[in-house]
């Protein structure tokens, strides 16, 4: 196998500017949610049940997002190994192990289905429930900059060939493509 191309966001845009920009990404989100939104929802009352609920909701969202990626692998059977730890000693995080081998399309699958699986109900639970619609636009401004970083790497893998394997590292993504 040869290394067509690695893909290392952090080397290409730097940490500090990854985060930048998906918090930007995240706050542009809401706010072309969030006026529309308001517009159809005029006369709701938005009810409020406290910082506590919000913060909960807020913390688990990366979790939930890392778990949903994880679910095409786990259909198509392929082995993972998955390293737990506490964040903070309070939060579960978990990685996944590196050196693991996938093809492209469950590799693009697996990118694009926290976005499809928490963004849509996000936005479709804020046109159905009026009271609780700025949580929703929250919930899913927050998961799609979270989706950001996953949305550059699918844009360098779209343009992988369609016969390639994905190897991923601690630093990014390793393409290889066969002799």
């Amino acid at each position: 196998m040869n290394c067509w191309d690695s893909i290392n966001l952090t080397k290409q845009l730097g940490f500090y500017r990854s985060i930048i920009m998906s918090f930007i990404f995240g706050l542009l989100s809401f706010i072309l949610l969030y006026v529309p939104f308001t517009l159809i929802h005029k006369d709701a009352l938005v009810k409020d049940h406290g910082i506590i609920p919000l913060t909960l909701g807020i913390a688990i969202l990366p979790l939930i997002h890392k778990i949903i990626r994880i679910i095409p692998l786990k259909c198509m059977n392929k082995k993972i190994k998955l390293k737990w730890k506490w964040e903070k000693k309070v939060f579960p995080n978990f990685d996944l192990c590196e050196n693991s081998h996938t093809t492209k399309p469950i590799l693009l699958i697996a990118l694009l289905l926290p976005t499809v699986i928490i963004t849509i109900p996000c936005i479709i639970g804020g046109y159905f429930l009026p009271s609780y619609y700025p949580y929703f636009l929250l919930a899913g401004a927050i998961n799609l900059s979270l989706s950001y970083i996953d949305i550059l790497y699918i844009r360098h893998l779209w343009r992988a060939p369609k016969r390639c394997v994905i190897s991923n590292d601690e630093k990014g993504y390793d393409i290889l493509i066969p002799r």
